[in-house]
Formats: C-alpha cells, sequence, structure tokens
C-alpha cells in the first residue's frame, strides 16, 4: 500500500463514520460535513441531493429515541483523486414497542477535493431485518459515581459530543510536537489511527478472553475509565472488569465498529460504536453505546488516557444459546483464559 493510498485510506473511514454520527446525533452540519458539495444519494425512499437528505434525517431524529449506525467491513477501492467503497452497515433504531436491526450495505462513491476525502454519492442496499418487542432499560439515576454511565441522547444534550469537546480541547491544549509538513502531518496521523484502532481490538479481546494483562497494556497507569460495571483507573479497571466478566458471565463478546479518530501530533481523541453481547444466568443480554476516549503517544507508544462509555441502549431476552444441535459441529469454542485458541494463533508466529 502506498502512502498516498494509506492516507486516502484512513480519511475516506474518517468521513464513513462521521456520516453515521451526524445520523444518530441529529447533527445536521455533522452529517452534511461527510459529502461534498453538489453530492447526491439513493436511499430508495429518497432519492436527490444529500444535503436535502441531512436535513430530512436530523429533523427525524431529533425526537427519535435512540439509533446507532455502525459502519464495518469496508472495502475501499482508489484511483487518483476518486475512490468507490463497500460498507456493512446494522442499524438500530427503537420504538416504544419495537427495537430493530436492520442490515444493509453502504455502495458509496468519493472525491478529493483541495486534499478533502468526501463522498460524492451513496446508495443504499437493504438486506435484512429483525423487529422484536421493546425490552430497552433506562438507566435509573447513579446512587455514586461508582456505577455512572452516561446515556447517549440527541444533539447537544449527547454526553459524548461535550466528552469529544472537551478531549479537543485538552489536546490544543498540550500539543507540543514539532510543525510537520502537511504530507507528513497526514501520514502520521494515519499510521497513528491504525495504532489507535489496534488498542480497541485488544481492548475486545481482554475483555472477551478475560486477559487482565493485555487490558492492562492498552492504558496509562495514569488513564481513567468509565464503564458503569468499573469506574476508576485504566490498572483498576483491568483487574476489576475481567474479575467481574470470569465470575459473572458465561460468555461476552465484544465488537466494535465506526471508529472516528483525530490525531493531532502526540495527542487524538476518538468515537467507536460498540455491540455487546453477553449471556449469564439464563438471559442474553446485547448492549450498543459508545466508547469516547483520548489517546496520547509517550516514547513513541500510543495508549489510551481516559475511556468513557456512553450507554446508548440495551435489549435483554432469556437466552435462546444452544451448543448440540445446529451448532454442534462447531466444535472449536471460545472461553476466557489462555486455552482460547487465539493465544495459540498469536504465539505461531
Amino acid at each position: 500500500m502506498s502512502t498516498e493510498t494509506l492516507i486516502a485510506r484512513h480519511a475516506i473511514l474518517n468521513a464513513l463514520a462521521t456520516h453515521s454520527r451526524g445520523v444518530d446525533r441529529a447533527d445536521v452540519n455533522l452529517l452534511a460535513a461527510a459529502y461534498h458539495d453538489g453530492a447526491t444519494v439513493d436511499y430508495g425512499f429518497f432519492s436527490g441531493a444529500a444535503s436535502r437528505l441531512a436535513s430530512i434525517l436530523a429533523a427525524a431524529q431529533k425526537q427519535a429515541l435512540p439509533t446507532l449506525h455502525r459502519t464495518a467491513n469496508t472495502e475501499i477501492r482508489i484511483g487518483g483523486d476518486h475512490a468507490v467503497s463497500e460498507s456493512y452497515v446494522i442499524a438500530y433504531s427503537e420504538e416504544p414497542e419495537i427495537q430493530r436491526m436492520v442490515f444493509g450495505r453502504y455502495l458509496d462513491r468519493h472525491e478529493c477535493r483541495d486534499g478533502v476525502w468526501k463522498l460524492t454519492h451513496r446508495t443504499y442496499v437493504l438486506d435484512s431485518n429483525t423487529n422484536r418487542p421493546n425490552t430497552a432499560l433506562r438507566a435509573d439515576p447513579p446512587v455514586s459515581n461508582d456505577n455512572f454511565v452516561p446515556e447517549g441522547g440527541k444533539g447537544a444534550t449527547d454526553p459524548g459530543r461535550a466528552l469529544i469537546a472537551h478531549h479537543q480541547a485538552a489536546s490544543r491544549s498540550l500539543q507540543k510536537a514539532e510543525p510537520m509538513t502537511t504530507e507528513s502531518a497526514a501520514l502520521d496521523a494515519a499510521l497513528s489511527r491504525d495504532a489507535i484502532r489496534k488498542l480497541n481490538t485488544r481492548y475486545c479481546r481482554g475483555v472477551d478472553r478475560g486477559d487482565a494483562d493485555l487490558l492492562a497494556s492498552i492504558f496509562w497507569d495514569d488513564a481513567d475509565v468509565i464503564s458503569g460495571i468499573v469506574n476508576g483507573s485504566g490498572p483498576d479497571f483491568a483487574r476489576e472488569i475481567v474479575a467481574f466478566v470470569t465470575s459473572n458471565l458465561d460468555s461476552c463478546f465484544h465488537s466494535v465498529a465506526n471508529e472516528w479518530i483525530e490525531v493531532s501530533g502526540d495527542h487524538g481523541v476518538g468515537e467507536h460504536y460498540i455491540i455487546a453481547q453477553m449471556r449469564a444466568e439464563g438471559a442474553d443480554t446485547l448492549t450498543g453505546g459508545r466508547y469516547v476516549d483520548s489517546y496520547e503517544r509517550r516514547g513513541g507508544e500510543w495508549r489510551i488516557k481516559s475511556r468513557t462509555f456512553v450507554a446508548d441502549w440495551t435489549s435483554t431476552h432469556p437466552t435462546t444459546f444452544e451448543s448440540g444441535g445446529f451448532y454442534e459441529a462447531l466444535t472449536t469454542r471460545g472461553c476466557f483464559g489462555r486455552t482460547d485458541p487465539v493465544y495459540a494463533l498469536w504465539e505461531s508466529l
């Protein structure tokens, strides 16, 4: 992959993430910022100017219950200042009586104008959906800071928005890196973004495998974490969340997508969409939310300086887990600890 392609790919991924963030926050300006002037869309229910769709979606979202659009599995083909991409999207939406999961794809065209990559056309493809009775739970006011976790909202009321603004301001005030050329800064940001993305894959593996050492390695010792289950320092979180998971859950599975990351020198901020599936005591719980982070690079290494989980929705049903029948032949099973097959894979190189 050439330097130019790497820089373009990361800029396009950030534009895709910006689009989903704009829809879910009912923010017409953020949503429109993902498109170049004159861009068009075809969603079926609307075909025309992207600017018009931005106004329609933002207005509809303002009074809606939480939504979460997860863009993932993105393949990008770049040719000069033009690119095309296919992204898989899981869209969560909620009504008083129904929770919907809509499975589809974005077929997008992109252009680089004046050094900025944005969308010029989007076609939405519907593949499947689920529609279940609403079992969403809204958290009661916290009894103490020990179990506090912020709940997502729309527009200026969303706590994630305030957290991002706070981290951006802190990043600017701390920035002391030597000035770089535009191309060098873009390359450094792309490489940094990739290093930060790996922190999230390790986070998921650390929690899901109950690996406290791996989990602790992605936080600086002076990091702070608000997760609702455990609120505290990075090292304390790593130790206590693993103890909780391995003692109380039969299994857990964290999937991160729609990763928006902004890097400036040795500091960064990010928002990442998360779906977590947990099985315990005869119940399946599916939770959707966001990790709002700040990062620092020290001695050439990126780690998380602050992480806050913002809860958007949850759904709980009696478990339908099966180990036999249809699943009997799938004999390689995940587990907590180093007997999970992923450890042998990593140690093979």
